[in-house]
Formats: C-alpha cells, structure tokens, sequence
C-alpha cells in the first residue's frame, strides 16, 4: 500500500460538460499508480451509464469499485432526463450518504473517494447540506475526495482545496441534439 499524505478536496461543477470525466480520469490515473478507488453516484440510478461497464472491468484487475444510489432519471428509449425530486430520491440520497460514513468508518477505505452528483444532490434538496457538512468532518485526513456536479454551495467550496468550474462556451444540446451513448451515458 502507497504511503498516505494528506488528502485533498477537490470540487468539478458548472454547467459545462465534464465533471464526472474528469473525476474518472483522475480515478484512472490513481488506478495506475496503485491507489484504491471508490466511487459513489448520487441519484444516477439505472444500468445506461456507459462508464459503468468498464469500471466492473477494470475491478477484476485494479482495486476501484463503485456503488450507484438514486432512482433513473433517464429514459435510454427516448433518451430524455427526468426532472423534479421524490420521496423516493431522497430515500436513495439518505443511502448514498450512509455508504459515505460506512466507507468513513472502515478502517480499510480507499485513497480516492469519488461522490458524483452530489452537489446537485444538495442543491435540489434530495439531500440536506447540513448532513453532507457533518459527515464530511468524519472524512479521514489522508483521504482524496472528489465532489462532483453542476451546481455547488458556497459551504462547499468553502471547505474545498480545488474547485474547477466546467463553463460551456458552446453546446451541441443548445441546437437540439440529444444524449448520446457513449457520448453522455
């Protein structure tokens, strides 16, 4: 096992594309160097994200795993997004963040932790900032961890060490193109 330095905070949100890409690119590259990943989706439940079929590859030979909460917002049929939030999304979001404090409290936690979706998570109320600022505080300090989504707290990027702002100064969406496979899922 690599010896443990001080962990960071790192923050990908904005309304451009390529959060949870770079997120897996930096899981990637910590794979490669022999750190342990973990990864936790934040309402982006279903079976249609692509990336997902090459990170069950990848666990037979590297140490990443992952675990997906929430329920599907997407429809692979017509390829659009659900909009709004449940009881049951909250319900999903209350899991996610107990899978947190149970990665927290093991002593055997990985060297990256990668919470993706979580900022909107916040934002639109499926879970409560309060809950994700105290179980931050339980993070262990040599930890790497990477919050993930469009919109973020000013709470957030408070506590941050990084924060990368994903802008989009142009957008195929913006003339009607749907999402892609491959490409967005």
């Amino acid at each position: 096992m690599n010896e443990r330095v001080t962990g960071k905070i790192q923050v990908y949100a904005g309304d451009g594309k390529g959060k949870t890409t770079a997120a897996l690119g930096l899981a990637i590259r910590a794979l490669a160097q022999g750190l342990k990943v973990k990864i936790v989706y934040f309402d982006k439940g279903g079976d249609f994200y692509g990336e997902r079929k090459i990170l069950d590859l990848l666990a037979n030979n590297y140490q990443i795993s992952y675990q997906a909460t929430g329920l599907s917002r997407f429809d692979p049929t017509t390829h659009k997004f659900r909009f709004g939030v449940t009881d049951g999304d909250k319900e999903e979001g209350k899991k996610a963040l107990e899978i947190v404090k149970q990665i927290f409290a093991n002593a055997n936690y990985p060297d990256l932790l990668i919470l993706d979706e979580i900022n909107p998570a916040i934002t639109l109320g499926i879970i409560e900032l309060t809950e994700v600022l105290e179980i931050l505080q339980l993070r262990p300090k040599d930890l790497e961890l990477v919050l993930t989504g469009r919109s973020v707290c000013s709470e957030i990027i408070a506590l941050a060490d990084l924060v990368t702002e994903m802008k989009p100064l142009k957008h195929y969406f913006d003339q009607g193109v749907e999402a892609r496979k491959g490409i967005e899922y």
